[in-house]
């Protein structure tokens, strides 16, 4: 592992890659507790899957844009660390699996080499920044978003303000008020606006699916485009400072702003700009340059084998993109599995009739640009020939589905399989509905809604049923949730659970019944609002009795063995339950840091280091004291109450004054020595103190 020491570009990366290469080393040791161990590696990527002793590795692809060099670099990855299989998922990332621990730092340095990162696509930070698959091609888009995409990620990689948070923190950006990038369950979504000539964003908060799904509010109906930066930094402050900590099923945004409202959130946002590292950033609209596409050496005459299936195909998943004379085409991967090999072949395919800007979709495909019209035929060769040419992108029959019980520790029931098994029904007695974009059928293995299906017309999450003494493997049934664009869309109602294997009769149930009592145009939801939940759970009723088990129910779909459930513990944010001393250690790495950062003249990162310093220093010494916080505001009352009211400890102001100075003041040199300083000071006198109180625990 030595050759990768000397060979990055970028100094930062390269301390960041050998300093979890230390951290492992230490972990191993016995040195570092495994929950925080736990929240190190998520935060670069590297997630813990169901089964022992292997990782899953999370490459982080920014708005789902990578080259086909790219694409050929995780390949090859998969294949030398992996199973040499790519999955596509629905935040726009590709993963890869049965990773071992100890070669994760060799791995991120060769995806490094390629300009491809796993750094913050795990734990509780800001995650993968998603992007309509269409911005720079869309016929309705107003400007491109990818270049704001592009900077929103590069703001943020390794910004302090978010490596540590309570819980995950979302981002996305629309191409157009159709809102295909699903702004309205994300913590911050973007919908471009123009006034004038002036380019701004709608700005939607707060939205998030889970067990308890919240669809977004509306924070600004225009938001000019060199504050989105500046208001985001400011929101993400917020939610550190008074997010739940403790309480992981409340610990999202989106419980905040439940819980305080709309307006008190603004104003809490709002009350953080004076200490913000820029007041506006301006967006370098050439960040993303626009791929050119490739000159075809001459015009390749290809026969169609199969006329009907290439006419479904151009019908399906072909469109004219904007610019006059080209198109975009959309590759569906049924569950965005494919093999590297495949990935490899695709990516020579690609780079032979599509321009060299390849992007993933949140449906778990891929999106080809610039394909001129003598290019349609053979590129559908190439792509038929690999198996990626199927009709139907993003209709009935693309069915959305996470990992499951496949790799996932909280998976439930089998996603994977169940959609596999769905689609076989709408290809075989539905075909025609290849053509229907106006269902959207999503599946999770658990309630957490990973596949979506919170906002699904049909959504399935995995469950289980007992009978007879015996546990049955389930789907509960949702129907009614989608998207109505500009933001605004509704959750599905759940309606009844049903035995896993059941699940195919009770979509044929409910495609016939849509065929035969639905009105002449109406939509999928509009048949369902009319016809209300009771009337489809009297529909599914019959489905649900388990009196008529035979004994396939018990075998989940894709499984050899009788079910049962095996949920360990989510690292989707893993929650860290963190002892005295490693607190201490933490605020001494992040004084550390904040002495690096304000040498280099980076003030705000400093001051934002030190505060975290504060704060981890107080929480150690509170736990000392069996004193538990679920906030970082609540630490710092909670210090005052301990320690500072009861004199335990002297300040010349109360210290939550002391420590948010940081909030009201501008980023300064001045002012960053000073509170670097008092931080200094203040940590040396709690170590003593601690100390102290160890020793009198002893003599007693």
């Amino acid at each position: 592992m030595q050759s990768f020491r000397t060979e990055l570009e970028n100094p930062i990366v390269e301390k960041d890659i050998l300093d979890l290469e230390k951290k492992i080393a230490l972990f191993k040791d016995g040195k570092v507790d495994d929950d925080k161990f736990r929240s190190l590696r998520l935060a670069r990527g590297i997630y813990g899957q169901r089964q022992p002793g292997v990782q899953m590795i999370r490459i982080k692809i920014p708005y789902g844009r990578l080259t086909s060099e790219q694409l050929i670099k995780i390949a090859d990855i998969s294949d030398e660390y992996a199973s040499s299989t790519l999955h596509a998922t629905t935040r726009q990332d590709i993963q890869i699996h049965y990773v071992s621990l100890d070669r994760t730092p060799e791995l991120w340095h060769k995806l490094e080499q390629s300009k491809i990162t796993i750094r913050e696509a795990c734990g509780n930070t800001v995650r993968n920044i998603t992007a309509s698959d269409k911005a720079g091609i869309d016929p309705e888009e107003l400007f491109d978003v990818s270049p704001y995409a592009h900077q929103m990620f590069e703001y943020f990689l390794r910004n302090p303000v978010c490596q540590e948070m309570g819980r995950k923190f979302k981002i996305a950006f629309a191409s157009s008020a159709k809102d295909t990038s699903l702004t309205l369950i994300h913590d911050l979504g973007f919908i471009p606006v123009l006034k004038g000539e002036k380019r701004g964003f709608k700005v939607m908060i707060g939205g998030g699916l889970g067990a308890q799904p919240f669809l977004a509010l509306t924070a600004f109906e225009f938001l000019e485009e060199e504050k989105i930066i500046p208001f985001t930094e400011a929101a993400l402050r917020y939610f550190d400072r008074y997010g739940e900590r403790n309480r992981r099923n409340k610990a999202r945004f989106k419980y905040l702003l439940q819980d305080v409202g709309l307006e008190e959130v603004m104003n809490q946002i709002e009350g953080e700009y004076p200490s913000l590292k820029n007041q506006e950033v301006w967006i370098d609209r050439n960040a993303v340059i626009t791929a050119e596409p490739p000159k075809l050496n001459s015009v390749v005459t290809v026969r169609i084998k199969d006329r009907e299936h290439y006419d479904n195909w151009v019908k399906t998943n072909v469109f004219e993109q904007k610019q006059e004379g080209f198109f975009g085409v959309f590759v569906r991967v049924p569950l965005g599995n494919i093999s590297s090999d495949t990935a490899r072949a695709f990516a020579k395919v690609v780079k032979e009739f599509a321009a060299d800007d390849i992007r993933v979709t949140i449906n778990q495909g891929y999106l080809l640009r610039y394909v001129t019209q003598e290019a349609l035929s053979p590129l559908y060769e190439g792509l038929n020939n690999l198996g990626l040419a199927e009709p139907g992108f993003d209709s009935v029959a693309d069915i959305t589905a996470c990992p499951g019980t496949d790799t996932c520790n909280l998976g439930i029931s089998n996603s994977t399989a169940t959609a596999l098994e769905l689609e076989k029904v709408i290809r075989s007695e539905f075909p025609e509905l290849i053509h229907n974009r106006d269902i959207k059928i999503k599946i999770s293995g658990c309630m957490n809604s990973c596949g979506q299906h919170g906002i699904a017309n049909i959504g399935f999450h995995g469950s289980s049923m007992k009978h007879d003494g015996k546990v049955v493997p389930a789907m509960q049934v949702l129907l009614g949730g989608g998207t109505l664009g500009n933001g605004h869309g509704t959750v599905a109602d759940k309606v009844i659970k049903l035995p896993s294997k059941r699940t195919p009769d009770m979509l044929r149930l409910v495609l016939k019944d849509y065929e035969e009592n639905g009105l002449d145009g109406e939509y999928f939801n509009d048949y369902y609002l009319r016809l209300t939940t009771d009337y489809f759970y009297q529909l599914f009723k019959p489905l649900a009795e388990l009196d008529s088990l035979n004994d396939s129910d018990y075998y989940d779909w894709g499984k050899e063995e009788l079910y049962k459930p095996e949920i360990g513990m989510g690292e989707c944010a893993g929650v860290i339950i963190d002892l005295v001393q490693t607190l201490f250690y933490d605020a001494d790495e992040k004084l550390d840091w904040a002495d690096q950062a304000i040498k280099q003249s980076r003030f705000a990162d400093g001051i934002y280091h030190t505060y975290t310093a504060y704060v981890n220093g107080a929480k150690g010494l509170l736990l000392g004291e069996n004193v538990r916080c679920n906030t970082q505001a609540g630490i710092l009352q909670d210090f005052d109450k301990t320690f500072v009211e009861t004199g335990k400890l002297q300040f010349e102001v109360s210290f939550t004054e002391a420590v948010l100075k940081m909030r009201s003041n501008k980023a300064t040199e001045e002012f960053a020595l000073s509170y670097f300083a008092a931080a200094e000071s203040f940590l040396k006198t709690i170590k003593i103190f601690r100390d102290e109180q160890l020793k009198a625990e002893k003599n007693s």
